[in-house]
């Protein structure tokens, strides 16, 4: 990858006996400064699965969600840079918040990675930076190192809410597959935000907005090719799962109007041309890849996910991530990192089990939570048991590998 590597003790261990008991890809310190609940908190860990358990309100989604931060984007809740700050006791907030972490991959070694926000000067945009081995690093170089997919109980509304938040679950899936897909993603939204204000102040033609509607047309064919390629392979992976385990198959779909969803920059660009006067009159822009929806169905039933009930819906859910996990595993030696946001609570013990066992068999570090500990009692011996008191990590049940 490219990467300089730091010293691994987990090397030696690995070279005997190639990641038994050790995770392919860990998380293996994280660290936290004005984060949310955290003042200055420090979290060592094994490289194995990792248990937060504790009654609500202690902070473990804020552990989850500092940890998503370590890819692009906002993270697994979505907030804006500013709003993860810690309030002081006056009511005010820090300046600024930073996320560390010791990343693992044996046999190849470790990484020092990291992330943070400073709020900007007045009138200046809000800027996240990232470092990786205590040099500046970019979005990319972190997407491509730390692969990561996360479940909250927010995302149970998955199928129910705005063809947005299907969208934004699909490109997360296509990160990890297509590096620059954050990267065109980005520059496809810049160019769109720059040509709508040229339209806004009656520019119809000229060069200018002819380059604007060409970058858009290349980055949203990209964005498109990318996507369906992203779907084709996770059909294929949910199909050839489909008589295993305990969760149900699924069949993807990216539905959109006609030429919203196609990998033909040509006629993407000639889109955009024929929908100038549309756009300036409603003041957005109303055709292209950001108005493409990702369509679920429940293969065993033949029904849409919108009419699944709430437990299948989330079996679903789960069936696609885990299907991403593989595929990722079986393209790149190594599956994602999955957060698992208080996922198993509504799972029967035979889906929890089921869960639990892809885990461990996945060979990467998954972090859970939950506020029984006794429904992970299936991983005790594979995983570490971590609750938090006071904005402190304590209470650790060391797996024994």
């Amino acid at each position: 990858m490219g990467y300089a590597l730091l010293s691994s003790p987990f090397a030696d261990a690995c070279e005997a006996a190639p990641f038994a008991g050790v995770c392919a890809l860990a998380a293996t310190r994280v660290g936290l400064k004005d984060f949310r609940s955290y003042a200055d908190s420090e979290l060592c860990v094994a490289p194995v699965p990792v248990v937060l358990y504790g009654p609500n309100g202690i902070g473990k989604t804020n552990l989850l969600e500092a940890v998503s931060l370590l890819s692009p984007g906002r993270g697994l809740r979505g907030a804006k840079l500013a709003s993860v700050t810690r309030k002081h006791s006056q009511g005010e907030s820090a300046e600024a918040w930073t996320v560390s972490a010791v990343l693992a991959r044996p046999p190849h070694g470790e990484w020092e990675i990291g992330t943070g926000y400073l709020a900007p000067a007045p009138g200046a945009n809000q800027r996240r930076v990232f470092h990786l081995n205590g040099a500046p690093g970019d979005a990319g170089e972190l997407a491509e190192l730390v692969p990561v997919l996360w479940l909250t109980p927010a995302m149970d509304r998955l199928f129910l809410e705005g063809a947005q938040l299907r969208r934004r679950f699909l490109d997360r899936l296509v990160f990890a597959l297509v590096p620059a897909h954050a990267r065109k993603s980005a520059r496809y939204e810049r160019a769109s935000s720059d040509r709508l204000r040229l339209l806004r102040e009656g520019m119809r033609r000229g060069g200018w907005l002819d380059a604007l509607e060409k970058t858009m047309a290349e980055d949203g064919a990209a964005i498109n090719a990318a996507r369906h390629e992203m779907i084709d392979c996770l059909n294929a992976e949910l199909s050839a799962r489909r008589a295993e385990g305990a969760f149900p198959c699924a069949h993807l779909h990216l539905a959109g109007e006609p030429g919203d969803t196609s990998p033909d920059a040509a006629a993407l660009q000639q889109l955009f041309v024929a929908s100038r006067e549309r756009d300036a009159e409603s003041g957005r822009t109303n055709r292209g890849p950001h108005t493409a929806d990702l369509e679920v169905m429940h293969v065993g039933k033949q029904s849409d996910a919108r009419e699944c009930s709430t437990g299948e819906q989330k079996a679903l859910l789960i069936s696609v991530v885990l299907a991403d996990a593989w595929l990722k595993r079986k393209r790149h030696g190594v599956a994602p990192m999955l957060l698992l946001d208080e996922i198993v609570a509504h799972l029967d013990e035979l889906r929890r089990a089921a869960l639990f066992e892809e885990i461990v068999a996945l060979n990467s570090q998954a972090w859970l939570t939950g506020t029984d500990r006794q429904l992970f009692s299936p991983l005790d011996g594979h995983a570490e048991f971590v609750t938090i008191e006071q904005g402190h990590f304590a209470t650790q049940d060391t797996a024994r590998a």
